[in-house]
């Protein structure tokens, strides 16, 4: 007898965990912990909090996937996309982001408990990328402010725009200067790192221990560049002079365990947990969708491309179990990292085990950010370096764009317009224009027609109740609209698989209507399910055959003519 899957992921894999695993999981971890330490920072700003948020957001989500994950690769933890969310719903207000965290949290385990996965299917890939593309130029030009210097710049991305580009000529040299220098050298590592070629183990030790240095520098570069613009930033703090303009200290210690705020002193009350509701709006449903999707869509693509299955209902379990334990620590929303999951499976990664090595060293780096403090010095960081140092990935080639055709368009043109404006408005009104082109595509299915002897009809796709008057009206109008009408018309339901209460009624009707004018109805390739409902509704006059050929030399048997001819005309209706 086959033993019961572990109902715990953790204990598919523990039981049999190798030791030759564990280093590979040592160094993956620690590649992203490096990686993840200053983009957590980086995020935080994006979000509009204070720098200490982003690191409280970096380390539960990967304590929790270890035990609830079902891929290997993927890392939990604060990302661009949802910062950029947070700061839109969250009003750079910290109590409302950790609010925010806990009730998405909650949504994602409610949909993960009821199996619900498969309604993020009807979030089509046009909206998705058309958000992603949107996000990718309103991430970028935010950082320009930081990179300049400049501060007082509004949020909306219009006014960001006209603000930066007016006021241009206060741009600070030292923050410009140092800006661009940590990106040029982050180019310059990322460029060295996929041209580093793979040291063969036959070639010497000093060869490739060479190779290990300059991987682990160029997969560090995150952290490496961070390091070395606060200590340039405090050499100036030291000398009296500081050209930069610097982030501040962070506080000392660990987030206090605590459950997330449910009201908010103002200075002229508190804000209730029902009037914060009412202000995030419609963002208690984006954030936690796109955080899903983000998770599913990474855990997927590293799946497939490893070789191992993942299971949708139980990573929306664990990204739940993450946001809803991690508002108990100060963290705001976090989802999948694509950059950071790409850096755990080019590490070598074998188990989810390299999360706990990654979330430790999340935790441990506010320990020497303390002392930092302690030390009077406090977290020397120019803004400049907040711009999140992975590029905002899409999952696909740039020439998407050039495979969509058609109606596809529409939506990503509307998605990307108006996250422009407002993200949640380009992503509700992507959804709506995907499910009515979804919706008309059902009501409108391709029906071929073919006129001859017999009038042979093809729906191209299965009847629901929306399509049954286009299919009576396509079947009127070429039967008896006929110079010479055809004696019998054919209904070919090959690719019919089902159908509903509305559809029988109507093919009682049409049969009718047919009789009236001396045709016959005649249906061929009915699938069982399609011909037990059929019978089971006594339709009068209904008649049923194999295939068409059957059909048009039967109804030719009985009126006494000839088999039919082959088809002089076909036309398909849309």
């Amino acid at each position: 007898r086959r033993c019961p899957r572990p109902a715990l992921p953790i204990l598919r894999w523990l039981p049999r965990y190798s030791r030759a695993w564990l280093p590979l999981d040592l160094l993956a971890g620690l590649a992203v912990g490096l990686t993840t330490v200053p983009q957590a920072l980086a995020y935080a700003e994006l979000a509009g909090l204070p720098l200490q948020y982003g690191l409280y957001s970096s380390f539960m989500g990967c304590f929790v996937y270890c035990l609830l994950g079902t891929a290997k690769d993927v890392t939990l933890g604060p990302t661009a996309i949802m910062s950029l969310l947070v700061s839109s719903y969250a009003f750079h207000e910290p109590v409302y982001a950790v609010l925010l965290a806990f009730l998405s949290g909650c949504v994602q385990l409610a949909m993960g408990l009821l199996r619900l996965g498969f309604l993020l299917d009807f979030i089509s890939c046009p909206v998705i990328k058309g958000f992603t593309s949107a996000a990718s130029i309103t991430i970028s030009f935010n950082q320009i402010k930081n990179i300049l210097g400049l501060q007082g710049i509004p949020r909306q991305f219009f006014l960001q725009v006209y603000e930066t580009l007016r006021r241009i000529g206060e741009t600070r040299a030292g923050d410009a200067v140092l800006g661009l220098t940590c990106l040029a050298a982050l180019a310059g590592l990322r460029a060295m790192k996929s041209r580093l070629p793979q040291a063969a183990p036959a070639e010497p030790v000093a060869v490739r221990i060479s190779y290990l240095i300059v991987w682990v520098s160029a997969t560090a570069r995150n952290a490496l560049v961070v390091l070395f613009a606060g200590l340039v930033a405090y050499s100036f703090q030291v000398m009296g002079w500081q050209p930069f303009r610097l982030t501040g200290s962070i506080p000392q210690g660990l987030p206090a365990f605590r459950p997330p705020r449910f009201s908010l002193a103002a200075p002229n009350g508190t804000v209730p947990f029902q009037s914060m509701v009412q202000d995030m709006g419609v963002g208690l449903a984006v954030v936690p969708l796109m955080g899903l999707l983000e998770t599913i869509a990474i855990a997927k693509a590293f799946a497939s491309q490893n070789g191992y299955r993942i299971d949708p209902d139980q990573e929306l379990l664990a990204l739940g179990v993450a946001n809803v334990l991690g508002s108990f620590v100060s963290s705001y929303p976090i989802t999948g990292s694509f950059g950071r999951t790409a850096v755990n499976a080019q590490s070598g990664v074998c188990t989810p085990a390299g999360g706990l090595v990654t979330g430790t060293c999340e935790l441990l780096s506010l320990y020497p950010l303390t002392d930092m403090r302690k030390s009077g010095s406090g977290l020397l960081l120019p803004p400049s370096l907040s711009a999140p140092s992975q590029p905002l990935e899409t999952g696909h080639s740039r020439a998407w764009l050039l495979s969509l055709a058609g109606l596809d368009l529409v939506p990503l043109c509307v998605t990307f317009l108006l996250c422009f404006w407002e993200v949640q408005y380009g992503i509700v009104a992507g959804v709506l224009l995907s499910g009515i082109l979804l919706l008309y595509s059902i009501a409108r299915p391709p029906i071929k027609v073919s006129e001859g002897e017999v009038l042979l009809v093809q729906p191209g796709s299965s009847l629901h109740f929306p399509a049954m008057e286009h299919l009576r009206d396509s079947v009127c109008s070429r039967a008896l609209a006929a110079a010479s009408p055809p004696r019998c018309v054919i209904l070919d339901c090959c690719h019919i698989s089902s159908i509903d209460y509305t559809v029988v009624l109507g093919l009682a009707e049409l049969l009718q209507e047919l009789r009236r004018h001396g045709l016959s109805l005649a249906f061929c390739g009915l699938k069982d399910p399609v011909l037990q409902v059929l019978l089971s509704a006594e339709l009068e006059g209904f008649q049923h055959f194999p295939s068409w050929e059957e059909a048009a030399g039967s109804r030719a048997a009985e009126l006494g003519g000839s088999r039919a001819e082959p088809f002089s005309s076909t036309a398909e209706s849309t």
